[in-house]
């Protein structure tokens, strides 16, 4: 396993991290298969991963309350004395957050439920605008504080799926950011903060931890022809994972990829790849490939939207833009449930059903889209049964 440092934290991270969103379960609910999930995660950490990541809500039956992630990961790491071998890190749901207290309340609840005097890696768990102004409103940085100062966790940071100018509000609010979670493969560099936000927050000197590097899965699973046609003329051949892995491995800015591994198999092969990892590795000829695959996969996408705001705000309160981006995912990695996820975090009023027709945004889109008419395809894309909260 090889080790980069994590930012201010001055920890010796492998460049390989346990997610635990998705750990082996039962079929019919969210209870954890302890029996496989022991297994798994002994031989990651046994074979150098020491960092694991988890959140208040994983592996629950929905993201509105506690899960059964952390209790598990709890005994699993007492029972196997491997909680001093690892950087435990957790997250406080932004979502559940409604009044001060509750920040506290869930703290202590995580503590409990971890079996843990302290938290290593604390993360507030997916921050955007209105979460972060809620937080504000309610004393975060005192709660941050306090945290830091009696040792209850030891070095603090956050997880987004947002935009670069919401990176630069969050990191610019508080001083004592010391590590980022943040969402990027190499079809992500212009989705969401993407390689800018990477970039952006290795300047500051934080941490980058990176999510998603497989995108649920579909960057390794039924691969069109013509992406795989794309990958047999690459000079240093290489199956679709270690694309996906290596691409990110060699970027000197990218400390840890948390990866969501859930079988045996998985785990050794994803060790297999990060021990023959190298920054700037990839031949100039193959990083100029990686960006035409990701071109072909964007070429599936639903419409030409780019995300310029033209067409915003909506007088309905349509959030068209994002609405657009996750109709284009999903479109283009063929993979509706995981652009659900995104979806349905938006209002109901911000969503594609909101829209009446009005049609007084067609004449701003800088692509000449039919708005309304697709906000028509992205309503019966998703419909009802990817709803998940």
């Amino acid at each position: 396993m090889k080790y980069r440092t994590l930012g201010k934290t001055k920890e010796k991270v492998s460049i390989l991290g346990f997610g635990c969103m998705r750990l082996p379960h039962f079929e019919k609910n969210s209870e954890i298969d302890t029996e496989k999930a022991d297994k798994i995660l002994s031989y990651g950490i046994d074979n150098g991963i020491n960092i694991i990541d988890t959140a208040y809500s994983y592996h629950g039956d929905s993201l509105s309350g506690k899960g059964n992630c952390e209790e598990y990961l709890g005994r699993f790491l007492n029972e196997q004395s491997y909680r001093d071998d690892i950087l435990l890190s957790t997250k406080l749901p932004s979502w559940l957050i409604r009044k001060k207290e509750d920040m506290e309340t869930i703290f202590n609840q995580q503590l409990k439920d971890l079996k843990t005097d302290s938290i290593d890696l604390y993360l507030l768990h997916s921050l955007n605008e209105s979460a972060w102004n809620n937080y504000k409103n309610l004393d975060v940085f005192e709660f941050m504080d306090s945290l830091l100062e009696d040792g209850r966790v030891k070095h603090i940071g956050f997880s987004a799926h947002t935009e670069m100018d919401m990176i630069v509000d969050i990191t610019d609010d508080y001083d004592k950011w010391e590590f980022a979670l943040t969402q990027m493969s190499y079809i992500d560099e212009r989705y969401q903060s993407g390689r800018e936000g990477v970039e952006y927050i290795d300047q500051l000197g934080l941490g980058n931890m990176i999510m998603e590097p497989l995108r649920g899965g579909t960057l390794v699973n039924n691969i069109p022809q013509d992406i795989q046609n794309l990958w047999d003329m690459a000079e240093e051949k290489r199956t679709p994972l270690e694309w996906a892995f290596q691409y990110l491995w060699n970027l000197k800015e990218v400390d840890t990829v948390l990866s969501g591994m859930n079988s045996l198999k998985q785990v050794k092969e994803n060790i297999e790849i990060a021990s023959r990892s190298e920054i700037d590795s990839i031949s100039p000829y193959d990083q100029d490939l990686i960006k035409e695959v990701a071109w072909e996969y964007k070429l599936k996408k639903g419409n030409d939207c780019t995300g310029c705001g033209y067409c915003m705000p909506c007088p309905h309160g349509v959030d068209i833009p994002s609405c657009f981006r996750e109709y284009n995912t999903a479109k283009m990695l063929n993979n509706p449930k995981g652009s659900a996820i995104q979806y349905f975090s938006l209002s109901s009023k911000e969503r594609a059903e909101s829209c009446i027709h009005c049609e007084e945004c067609l004449n701003f889109c800088t692509q000449m889209i039919n708005i309304s008419e697709d906000l028509k395809k992205v309503e019966e894309f998703f419909g009802k049964k990817y709803v998940y909260f």
